[in-house]
């Protein structure tokens, strides 16, 4: 099996910076691609970056597109999210999850099958 934990979460001013890490163990060499999602209190989870295990494809959801980089470092299997310029919008519980089967959508909660615990996320006025 796999497991995810997430990490470098906290609190940070608006347009500051935050960097994210989710590292995975267990049966990592399954891992296809791996993303981040998050979730505000009463709204539902929502797709953030995702990242080909390969390296070779990213996405974006455009309400992060140009502020937040995702990548990966094989050799410690673990994913990370830059996330620059930070709105208070951008607070939230954010989750890793990995996928461990080929898909086209990495945007949908349904392509991954292993998800972390989350970290919390805020950014202040």
């Amino acid at each position: 099996q796999v497991q995810l934990v997430e990490s470098g979460g906290g609190l940070v001013q608006a347009g500051g910076s935050l960097r994210l890490s989710c590292a995975a163990s267990g049966r990592t060499f399954s891992i296809v691609a791996m993303g981040w999602f998050r979730q505000a209190p009463g709204k539902e989870r929502e797709f953030v970056a995702a990242i080909s295990w390969t390296g070779r494809s990213t996405y974006y959801a455009d309400s992060v597109k140009g502020r937040f980089t995702i990548s990966r470092d094989n050799a410690k299997n673990t994913v990370y999210l830059q996330m620059n310029s930070l709105k208070p919008e951008d607070t939230a519980v954010y989750y890793c999850a990995a996928a461990f089967r080929r898909t086209y959508d990495l945007g949908r909660e349904v392509s991954y099958d292993r998800w972390g615990q989350g970290t919390q996320v805020t950014v202040s006025s």
